[in-house]
């Protein structure tokens, strides 16, 4: 049987042991992930004894996906998903490597050095929603997309709340400080490599570009191309991506800032650790907890309904930080919200420049997507650490209410191109 000749039945029974393998895939890339945004605002504070400099953490990561975001597109177009995320994979196999060994030489530029190649590992793991929709079908697209995003909550979750098992192993085995959990997510790493080369087969990207190239062929007509619409959703999950990692990277710093302050200075590494990976967890589980829901939701009442609802659920989170950020509690909601709209905007943009995209250009854009997402997000990141110097933690949300504003305001065009 060749790709071509797949029935309906066929192709969605390939679709169901597709999506099901990439949702084991991000539980398992899912806790490096998770512990890599508890730990590196942290590591790059305690290394560098500079706070102002732990937003690089979060940028390095950041940027790292957005170096590779491109590139792993290009990958998959000419060679499939299977080898794309499987060399992400590897990226971030030899990142937490690097990390371990900047913290025990206490080197800070190599830290930043071992979190970009994490983050390259992400790109792959960001680049796994798009693949869910390659062989999906139209009416479940954002269905497919959003179970696989949601599988990350089990990884993403399970990362921050393995910092103190984690730092249990690493002392018995002799690893520096605040680097144990990383045992867990070399392992995690590499069971997901071996599952994409063993289980992702036939590889979907492959197999819907045989299916689209025989349907144009049957017909002699091409899909449609909305490039306005397209671009429209690039910006969205770009600008939602900016406002929740800008915000989430300096939270473990204020945290500890609070932690430090109600207890007189002398609050404990255990008792920050705690309440960081709490709160953390908590964000995580609300950007991929209900992503099956804003999935489904993007299916039935549209993909930039929903957006402008992350948009909404993202200025609830900015209200929260900004007059609720003295208090442990306030910040926890805050988080949570920031979670939501995160999910809800990138789930169904992510949905909207799939559609609006013809299959010629769909992986370019996609990659181009996660890249500009990645790479204003390190900007971000730096800038917030800057800014939480000088402004606190309000004047951080304050700066990020004028992106959600801005993604309001060009909602037109999407509908405009989607005509």
């Amino acid at each position: 049987m060749t790709v071509v000749a797949l029935t309906a039945q066929q192709q969605a029974a390939v679709q169901r042991r597709t999506v099901l393998v990439l949702s084991m895939g991000q539980v398992l890339g899912g806790i490096a992930f998770g512990a890599t945004v508890s730990l590196g605002a942290l590591l790059a504070a305690d290394i560098s004894g500079d706070d102002a400099l732990s937003g690089l953490a979060t940028a390095s990561v950041t940027l790292g996906a957005a170096l590779c975001a491109i590139p792993l597109a290009k990958l998959a177009a000419r060679v499939g998903r299977r080898r794309a995320l499987t060399l992400g994979n590897l990226f971030a196999l030899v990142g937490i490597a690097v990390v371990i060994l900047a913290a025990a030489l206490r080197v800070f530029p190599l830290l930043l050095v071992g979190i970009l190649l994490i983050g390259a590992g992400n790109a792959g793991n960001l680049q796994s929603r798009f693949a869910a929709t390659d062989l999906a079908a139209p009416a479940h697209r954002g269905r497919d997309l959003s179970v696989v995003v949601w599988a990350t909550t089990v990884g993403g979750v399970a990362g921050p709340l393995l910092l103190g098992p984690g730092e249990i192993v690493g002392k018995a085995i002799g690893m520096p400080p605040l680097t144990g959990s990383y045992v867990f997510s070399f392992v995690a790493q590499c069971a997901a490599l071996l599952l994409y080369i063993i289980a992702l087969r036939p590889d979907p990207l492959l197999a819907a570009q045989r299916i689209a190239k025989a349907a144009a062929e049957a017909t002699g007509q091409e899909r449609a191309d909305r490039p306005l619409a397209a671009r429209y959703a690039i910006f969205a999950v770009a600008g939602s991506h900016v406002v929740m990692a800008s915000v989430m990277a300096m939270t473990p710093v204020h945290l500890a800032h609070m932690a430090h302050g109600a207890h007189g200075g002398y609050a404990s590494s255990a008792d920050v650790s705690l309440l960081v990976g709490v709160t953390i967890a908590m964000h995580v589980a609300g950007m991929y907890a209900l992503s099956p829901v804003f999935g489904i939701l993007a299916d039935r009442w549209g993909r930039l309904r929903v957006v402008l609802f992350g948009q909404v659920l993202l200025v609830g989170a900015l209200g929260f930080a900004i007059f609720a950020n003295s208090s442990p509690a306030g910040v926890m909601i805050a988080l949570v919200l920031l979670g939501l709209g995160w999910s809800a905007a990138t789930v169904a943009g992510a949905a909207l420049l799939t559609e609006a995209s013809a299959p010629d250009v769909r992986t370019a854009r996609q990659g181009r997507s996660d890249s500009l997402m990645s790479l204003s997000a390190a900007a971000g990141a730096v800038l917030a650490g800057v800014i939480l110097s000088n402004f606190q933690y309000a004047g951080l949300g304050t700066a990020a209410f004028a992106i959600v504003t801005a993604i309001v305001a060009l909602s037109p065009l999407a509908r405009r191109g989607m005509r």
